[in-house]
């Protein structure tokens, strides 16, 4: 079986869509998502809706930012996260984005035929917020090479 890297972030916006103070941010967000959909190992993203990176769909909070999408390989993602200009973005999410409590990045290894639903994403969130990082709630820093069996996560 072959296997992609699914990656959810979220984040708690501080201001609305229309304060000048986010506008750094959501003036950005169409390019730095070309920006990822044009990337080598991009697969596929999870598009809202209303195309916005609000997670008003999923957690039914306007202010809670909601990303997730699928990469060929770990290599693939870090470079589209740390060397390209999203990485310009990243560097400013503190004037953008409030400090959370608990996990705001999981990444799962993915079986590459299937794309990843927002519930799971969640659940992954979850697992790792109460489990910290293992084979099915993975992080940048405690990484797992290759892909586990899912069955025990789904049981």
């Amino acid at each position: 079986m072959n296997w992609h890297l699914a990656q959810v972030n979220i984040a708690t916006a501080k201001y609305s869509y229309d304060d000048p103070r986010f506008a750094g941010f959501v003036d950005n967000l169409d390019r730095i998502n070309a920006l990822a959909d044009d990337a080598l190992g991009f697969v596929w993203r999870y598009v809202a809706e209303d195309e916005t990176a609000a997670g008003t769909d999923v957690f039914k909070d306007e202010s809670m930012l909601f990303n997730m999408s699928v990469w060929e390989s770990r290599d693939a993602l870090m470079d589209y996260v740390y060397k390209s200009d999203h990485v310009h973005i990243l560097r400013k999410r503190a004037e953008w984005f409030a400090q959370q409590q608990g996990p705001v990045l999981v990444l799962w290894w993915q079986p590459a035929d299937e794309l990843p639903i927002v519930s799971e994403a969640k659940r992954r969130l979850e697992l790792l917020a109460q489990h910290g990082p293992t084979q099915d709630a993975i992080t940048f820093r405690r990484f797992f090479e290759g892909p586990r069996a899912r069955a025990s996560f789904h049981e």
